[in-house]
């Protein structure tokens, strides 16, 4: 038994289950994130004076397909995670076949990477200056998706040993 392994596919199980959580989350209370979203892209809540007032977008159709992708990119991320653990299990016992499993991991980590650090800490953060926000900041939580995902991407591209137990 390879415990590297195994603490691998758990990992990305996990990290997996947690996307797929986050998805189902924003669908069945979908207004509750929707207003995240709308309060990030109007900028009704960054400081008063801000002078980039002027990026806010106020159509509630941008808005409703800015949250539509965001959910989708959430599944997205959870499902190629889910088929990489699965692969990762199945492929478990062969050394050659567990690394080509790998990519699959390596696609959830970077769509979930682009979700929460492009999406929520560059975009939302930086361009509609989420961070001035009081009630409406998802900075902190997204860097710790980021973190999370880093350290699960990096975990899993970690090389077992070719003379490791099975």
């Amino acid at each position: 038994m390879n415990i590297l392994r195994i603490s691998k596919i758990i990992i990305c199980l996990s990290l997996s289950i947690f996307a797929l959580l986050v998805c189902l989350n924003n669908l069945a209370d979908y207004g509750s994130n929707y207003a995240f979203v709308r309060h990030t892209l109007s900028m009704d809540t960054v400081f008063p004076d801000n002078t980039l007032r002027y990026r806010a977008i106020l159509d509630p159709f941008v808005w409703s397909l800015a949250y539509g992708l965001i959910i989708f990119a959430e599944f997205l991320t959870g499902l190629l995670l889910l088929i990489g653990a699965i692969s990762l299990l199945k492929n478990m016992n062969s050394p050659l076949a567990f690394n080509r499993a790998k990519n699959w991991i390596y696609l959830g980590c970077l769509t979930g990477f682009l979700l929460w650090f492009f999406g929520f800490i560059v975009v939302g953060g930086e361009w509609f200056c989420m961070w001035q926000s009081e009630k409406w900041n998802g900075v902190e939580a997204a860097f710790r998706f980021v973190v999370l995902i880093m350290f699960t991407l990096l975990f899993t591209a970690m090389p077992e040993s070719e003379n490791a137990k099975k």
